[in-house]
C-alpha cells in the first residue's frame, strides 16, 4: 500500500501543506474546526503519524469489541449549556470506543454526611474525568482514589503538582492580558475585575492576566475597583449588587472573569438605580450565548466547547492506556472575540 503523506491529506481538502503540518504540530494559524477536519481526513486515509490527541483509533484491535465504563464526576452540570456542551461530546466521543461514561454528581459544597459512591472504589471503572468540581473537600477525596484520572481545571489550593492525574486548564493568563490591553490601548486606564479568584484555577489565572495587562502599561490595580474574594455559588446577583452599589466612584470598564459574571454585571447597569455617571465597558470569557445581555456585545474568549470536550476524551484514553506515564498539564488556547 502506497504511503500517505502530509500531501495527499492537503490535496484531498484542497488546502496547502503548510496547513497540515501546522495542524499536526499544534501551531497558530489553524482554526479548531479545521485542525478537526484535517485529523479526521488524516484518519480516513490511513496516515500513521497522527498526535494521540487526535488518534480515534482504539490501542489494539482487541479493543475494538471490549466495553469499558468510566466515570464522570461532575457537581451542578444544569448550571450552564457551557458543561453540558463539553460533558455531550465527551460522551459521545467516548461511546465510539465502546465506552460507557456514567455520570456520578456530587453536591455543590461538602457536608459532614457526603461519601463518594461506592462504585468510585468498586474496581469496576477504568478511570474518571473531573468536571465542575470546586469545592476542596470533594475534590481531595477524587484525588486520592487509585485510578487514572484526568481533571478540567482544579482549585488554586489543589496545584497540578498535587493532583494525581491530568489535568486540562483553558489557558487565561495571557489571554486576558491581551483582553486588558485592548481595552486599555482604546483609552481606558481606571479598569477593574470581578471573579472570585479563590473558586478556581481558572478563575486566577485570569486575574493575574488582568494584572498582568495592566501593569506593562504602569497602571495601577486599585483594590476598590476589584470583587476578587469568595462569591457564594447561589449568591452571585446579590454579591455583586452589593459590591457595585458600595462604589463611590467608577471606572470605566470591568474585565470580568467570565460571560456568567458579565451578565451579573451588566443586570446591574441596566437595572439598578445606583447608575455610573458614565459608560461603563465589560469583557467576559467563555463565549456562551446564554446570557443574552452580554452575548454579542462583548469582547469575551471564545471556548469550543465541543472541541473542549473530545479533547478531554482523548487525554482520558490517553491515561487509561498508560496509567504510568507521568501526569500531564495542558493548556487549551481560546480566540479572542472582538465586538
Amino acid at each position: 500500500m502506497e504511503k500517505i503523506t502530509m500531501k495527499d491529506i492537503a490535496d484531498a481538502l484542497n488546502i496547502s501543506r503548510v496547513t497540515v503540518s501546522k495542524a499536526f504540530n499544534n501551531q497558530a494559524g489553524v482554526s479548531d474546526s479545521l485542525r478537526e477536519t484535517i485529523f479526521e481526513k488524516a484518519k480516513e486515509l490511513g496516515y500513521n503519524k497522527i498526535p494521540y490527541q487526535a488518534i480515534q483509533t482504539p490501542a489494539s484491535p482487541s479493543a475494538v469489541h471490549e466495553t469499558r465504563t468510566v466515570a464522570l464526576v461532575v457537581s451542578r452540570p444544569e448550571s450552564s449549556f457551557f458543561w453540558t456542551g463539553i460533558i455531550h461530546r465527551m460522551a459521545q466521543e467516548l461511546s465510539e470506543y465502546s465506552i460507557n461514561l456514567l455520570y456520578l454528581y456530587v453536591p455543590s459544597s461538602y457536608t459532614k454526611d457526603f461519601a463518594l459512591p461506592p462504585v468510585l472504589s468498586a474496581g469496576t471503572l477504568s478511570g474518571i474525568v473531573i468536571v465542575n468540581v470546586y469545592d476542596p473537600v470533594i475534590l481531595g477525596m477524587v484525588n486520592d482514589l487509585p485510578l487514572p484520572k484526568v481533571f478540567l481545571d482544579t482549585i488554586p489550593t489543589l496545584t497540578d503538582r498535587k493532583l494525581h492525574g491530568d489535568l486540562i486548564l483553558i489557558e487565561g493568563y495571557r489571554t486576558v492580558s491581551e483582553i486588558t490591553e485592548s481595552l486599555i490601548l482604546k483609552g481606558h486606564k481606571d479598569i477593574g475585575f470581578i471573579g472570585d479568584i479563590n473558586y478556581a484555577q481558572t478563575n486566577k489565572e485570569r486575574y493575574l492576566g488582568y494584572c498582568d495587562g495592566m501593569d506593562r502599561y504602569n497602571l495601577p490595580v486599585r483594590p476598590e475597583r476589584c470583587l476578587i474574594d469568595r462569591i457564594g455559588i447561589f449568591s452571585y446577583d446579590k454579591e455583586i449588587s452589593l459590591f457595585l452599589d458600595g462604589l463611590t466612584s467608577w471606572p470605566t470598564a470591568f474585565v470580568c472573569a467570565s460571560d456568567f459574571v458579565a451578565h451579573f454585571v451588566q443586570q446591574y447597569l441596566d437595572e439598578s438605580t445606583h447608575k455610573p455617571p458614565h459608560p461603563v465597558t465589560l469583557t467576559g470569557f467563555d463565549n456562551t450565548d446564554e446570557y443574552t445581555n452580554v452575548s454579542g456585545r462583548i469582547i469575551t474568549a471564545n471556548v469550543p466547547t465541543g472541541l473542549l470536550g473530545k479533547r478531554v476524551a482523548m487525554q482520558l484514553l490517553f491515561r487509561t492506556s498508560h496509567p504510568n506515564a507521568p501526569d500531564e498539564l495542558t493548556f487549551i488556547k481560546p480566540s479572542i472575540i472582538r465586538f
